[in-house]
């Protein structure tokens, strides 16, 4: 197959050119690296397979640009991803959930080809049900700091099922809780590389408020055989890929510190703004529909992160 996967040069959208490759079909990642990086992709580069295209999807995707050969699935993975960065750009956050899908849909469209959004638990904001099911419609603060991601991706999942219902396009949307592994920036923002990158620097745990609220972590590799079953599997409704086993911020900390064998400190911080108190997925539908839970244990994922991290630090 010949694949597109915007958002390519990402966390995420690395792996998933990587694995594409692996199976021998072609890939053209297309990137605006605002958030990704040529690093993440430089092992991809010189395989005849691999073609990266430097453009931002917010603008018009030319058919063209792909030489007129046919595209088989488009999927859509370009997003500042961390309220670190969709707090620093939250216009192109907006924009890429938006104008993004929408000229991803598009050209999806133009190419007959199959279109894969990948929406996240963010979707559900600060939920008032535990765990989360796919049926829930969340609790979101639109106009809030996370509001700019939040809202860009509810809408995508709207445009998504527009574009299903009106124009048929074969679609798939999965909700993508918390996910770690090798290629997070050290600097991302988020629980995992912070308290990584803490841990094995020597700096204090930053916990925000009593560390209560929870998380659960699926680590990349899981993550990646999910989306591929969902890709191989005809479910146009929203589908939870995560890790079900939850825990709260302070046991996430200690566990860091244990693997990591650091001597630092936790200290506390204020909670940010509509921080979500609980975070977990019902993984319901992707185990009957997908035969599909992660495999990786959390410690097992955090020792393989650990080791990526400790080479780039």
């Amino acid at each position: 197959m010949r694949i597109v996967v915007t958002g390519g040069a990402g966390f995420i959208g690395s792996h998933l050119c990587e694995f594409f490759l692996d199976k021998g079909h072609k890939v053209i990642c297309i990137d605006n690296l605002i958030t990704g990086t040529k690093e993440n992709i430089k092992h991809s580069i010189n395989n005849p397979n691999f073609e990266f295209i430097n453009h931002d999807v917010s603008k018009y995707i030319d058919p063209a640009l792909m030489h007129k050969c046919g595209v088989d699935w488009v999927l859509h993975f370009a997003s500042p991803a961390s309220p670190i960065d969709y707090q620093k750009y939250p216009i192109q956050t907006l924009k890429v959930g938006s104008l993004g899908t929408h000229n991803s849909l598009g050209f999806a469209k133009a190419k007959g080809a199959g279109f894969f959004l990948a929406s996240t638990s963010e979707v559900y904001g600060d939920p008032l049900i535990n765990p989360q099911t796919e049926d829930y419609w969340g609790n979101v603060n639109p106009i809030g700091p996370r509001g700019v991601y939040d809202e860009a991706k509810r809408f995508a999942e709207a445009l998504t099922m527009a574009y299903h219902r009106y124009h048929n396009i074969d679609t798939r949307i999965c909700r993508i809780f918390n996910t770690y592994g090798e290629r997070m920036r050290l600097n991302d923002g988020r629980i995992v590389p912070n308290l990584l990158t803490q841990a094995i620097t020597g700096q204090d745990l930053t916990i925000y408020g009593k560390g209560l609220q929870t998380r659960s972590f699926c680590y990349i590799s899981d993550l990646i055989d999910g989306i591929w079953r969902l890709m191989n599997a005809k479910i146009y409704n929203p589908v939870n890929l995560g890790n079900p086993e939850e825990l709260t911020m302070l046991e996430f900390a200690k566990m860091v510190l244990k693997i990591t064998a650091s001597t630092s400190k936790i200290t506390h911080y204020p909670l940010p703004v509509d921080d979500p108190k609980v975070r977990r997925p019902d993984i319901t539908i992707a185990k009957e529909k997908l035969r599909w839970e992660p495999k990786i244990s959390l410690e097992q994922g955090l020792k393989r992160t650990i080791k990526y991290f400790k080479s780039k630090l």
